[in-house]
């Protein structure tokens, strides 16, 4: 291990250049609070000069909202509409609208708007305002623009109950309708914080979430992250933009928020129950990622390109019904067809926004299957300049993915993203990993000697498992919008389960707000969680994983049960590193009786045997023309046996059936069944009663049929040495 010897050396001498990797976002804070004025000394008292700027439609009540602060505050009160423009003009809005029409009326208004300029104080725009960009970027310079989100139908309503007759835009050939969602876009354009305003909140309701929303736009310092195993009260704390770089925890545990998740009131809930996937998705993430980490306006960028074309369906994650109280929450129709895609195409551009720009990051991934493919896919559509400078290793077990998964992967590499088969199962590649970002000599080497950061993509990452949340939520709204239930009308949901993510993002969504009632955790033959839900006993001693035809819940150590302990224990540290440890030295912990108590208030579990999981796929085929694959199966059975049928089950349907074809066509009884990947999906076109297979799947295959990829052995040293190739092939 000389490298390792040198890079000691090294250290002594570099040392302050190797602080961490986040040393860059850490200044650009600290020049950020010494620019902007400290405004807020307690949470109603306004110091310095800049301004509220309250935005919105026509009838969200700003002015009133506006009135309510400054009186709370203290300070001037601006009204654009009454203050300034009527006084310019001398006339009223409405007298200047009818005299120069709707273009020259938005020139003006913005000519008044450039003209203006106050401090410390709260300032209420137009309607209208926004769609002058120069007037705008004037104001925004020393204000903080808080949007209030009013639904469009609660708009309409107000300004026919207060006879407002026209607004700007609105012509006999545009409905006001239309002339309301056009503005938004304006709106998102311009806003620092969003207030969601439901319909019948009051306004000095809403005046008190003006002020919550700029008073957490000011400080930062509250929304920090803790490790799982973090015992220590001080120095552990960590920024948005932290986890997102290092991934795991320097002391093995994982990333949590350290106050929580934040909680949405039922109105709030139900302000986006007629939303688009996108647009929920902001909501939520908005209100988990501080501005100061990622500004609003990047992120729906971001959530724009994420959840753009390259999915299939419109709807992003749509709800269909199955059978009785039974419905599928589909979450395969991104480009590789599994519900990794909702985090994977996200990921790796919050990953490239976050990171400093000083050093090259590989990102390491260890996969039972899904992750893989959707990790080589989602780095690998990155800006050609963040290519450069930010490369992933996929590590799956070469013989525990089914063909068409490896098929996948490998057609899905990059110029920046490689696959590499490991010649154990998945427990392993997850635990070498895990070594690797804990072995501070190594990390450090590869930083010194070729200026390369490690970080992680597995659902360790914070970054990983934060869009997840946004699915289940979006489910249960779905299903609010389709008038199977009312708000507040309690769901369980059934999931696949291995690694824990997807059904521990469920049980964020319930603490959000969301009315789940259970969580089912389904398993297949490897059932080490049902035995750990159902007895509260964790034990890995005797264990062998079992190859099954849901290879993506093939897994024993499920990683994300750390952090769900670390809630239910009320973040104890302490407790949460003595059971891993003994889970890590001995194979095995027991939870005490209080802690599995509260543990049987969120979950049920149960698992599916292989004959089983076929007999379901066949059944429903049956009866209703629908395929489900292998792991939706194994959640149906589940499901079957644990509901108590008194409220709807949302089943996550986590894959598309086609990328696991040999088991498909064991199931519907079709015996011809060919070794070749591709020729199993052309099989299964060829049987035209069956629904298409996914097209992603069957263009990535019939591309890179036949591309290589590297195997390694099982053994830590190679996985090492073939990482540090790499690096020397890409970054040198």
């Amino acid at each position: 291990m000389f490298h390792i010897v040198r890079y000691r050396l090294l250290r002594l001498i570099t040392q302050n250049s190797l602080s961490r990797t986040c040393l860059k976002l850490m200044f650009s804070r600290l020049v950020t609070f010494e620019q902007i004025p400290k405004l807020w000394f307690s949470s109603h008292s306004l110091a310095g000069s800049k301004n509220i700027i309250l935005m919105g439609p026509p009838g969200a009540g700003k002015t009133t909202v506006g009135r309510i602060i400054g009186q709370k505050l203290g300070c001037p009160v601006i009204d654009i509409d009454d203050d300034v423009l009527e006084s310019a003009w001398n006339m009223s809005v409405s007298e200047k609208l009818q005299d120069v029409g709707n273009e020259q009326f938005l020139e003006e208004e913005g000519k008044a708007l450039l003209e203006f300029s106050a401090s410390g104080s709260v300032i209420s725009l137009t309607g209208s305002n926004p769609m002058h960009t120069a007037g705008m970027q004037h104001v925004k310079r020393n204000g903080i623009v808080v949007y209030l989100d009013v639904p469009t139908m609660v708009i309409m309503s107000r300004l026919k109950s207060m006879e407002v007759g026209r607004i700007v835009g609105h012509g006999p050939a545009t409905s006001l309708k239309d002339i309301l969602q056009f503005r938004k876009q304006f709106y998102r354009r311009w806003y620092d914080v969003r207030v969601l305003c439901g319909g019948s909140m009051a306004a000095e309701v809403v005046a008190e979430k003006v002020l919550d929303a700029v008073k957490r736009y000011q400080n930062s310092e509250v929304e920090t992250y803790i490790s799982t195993r973090s015992t220590l009260k001080r120095n552990s704390h960590k920024y948005f933009s932290d986890v997102v770089t290092e991934g795991l925890a320097s002391d093995g545990g994982l990333f949590v928020p350290e106050r929580g998740l934040p909680e949405l009131t039922a109105e709030e809930w139900q302000s986006l129950i007629e939303a688009t996937y996108a647009e929920r998705a902001q909501v939520i993430l908005e209100r988990c990622i501080h501005p100061a980490d990622i500004p609003a306006s990047k992120l729906r960028e971001i959530i724009g390109t994420a959840y753009g074309e390259n999915f299939t369906c419109s709807k992003i994650a749509p709800v269909r019904h199955l059978t009785g109280n039974q419905f599928l929450l589909e979450l395969f129709h991104g480009p590789t067809a599994s519900f990794k895609d909702f985090a994977l195409q996200m990921m790796p551009h919050i990953f490239a926004y976050c990171i400093p720009r000083s050093c090259n990051y590989l990102v390491l991934v260890a996969t039972s299957g899904d992750t893989g493919s959707a990790v080589l896919d989602g780095f690998g559509r990155l800006h050609d300049t963040d290519k450069q400078r930010i490369a992933v290793m996929s590590f799956f077990p070469e013989d525990g993915v089914s063909p068409i998964q490896k098929s996948q992967m490998i057609g899905c590499q990059k110029e920046n993203a490689w696959a590499v088969g490991v010649r154990s199962d998945f427990d392993f590649c997850q635990s070498a990993l895990k070594k690797m970002f804990t072995d501070s000599d190594y990390t450090g080497y590869l930083t010194v000697e070729y200026g390369t950061a490690l970080a992680a993509a597995n659902s360790i990452n914070w970054a990983r498992l934060l869009p997840q949340v946004v699915y289940h939520a979006s489910a249960y709204l779905d299903l609010v919008h389709q008038g199977i239930i009312a708000f507040g009308d309690p769901v369980d949901i059934c999931i696949p389960t291995g690694n824990f993510g997807n059904i521990l993002a469920a049980l964020y969504a319930k603490m959000m707000r969301i009315p789940i009632r259970k969580c089912i955790c389904a398993s297949n033959e490897n059932n080490v969680l049902t035995d750990f839900i159902r007895t509260g006993f964790y034990d890995l001693r005797g264990r062998k994983l079992v190859p099954t035809f849901s290879p993506a819940i093939d897994i024993l150590k499920s990683s994300n049960v750390e952090r769900y302990l670390h809630l239910i224990s009320e973040g104890d540290g302490q407790l949460v590193t003595q059971l891993y440890n003994q889970l890590e030295n001995q194979g095995h912990f027991q939870l005490q009786k209080g802690l599995h108590a509260k543990l049987q208030q969120d979950l049920v579990a149960g698992w599916c045997s292989e004959e089983d999981c076929l007999a379901a796929i066949h059944s429903v085929y049956s009866t209703t023309g629908y395929i489900l694959d292998t792991h939706t199966a194994v959640a149906k059975v589940v499901a079957d046996r644990l509901q108590d049928r008194t409220c709807p089950i949302i089943i996550s349907s986590t894959a598309h059936y086609s990328k696991f074809a040999p088991a498909i066509l064991r199931a519907l009884r079709i015996t011809e069944i060919k070794q070749n990947p591709l020729s199993q999906l052309h099989l299964l076109s060829s049987y035209s009663p069956l629904p298409p297979v996914h097209w992603g799947l069957l263009e990535t295959l019939k591309k890179n049929e036949n591309e290589g990829h590297r195997v390694c052995a099982a053994d830590l040293s190679m996985l090492m040495s073939c990482i540090e190739t790499l690096i020397q092939n890409h970054f040198m």
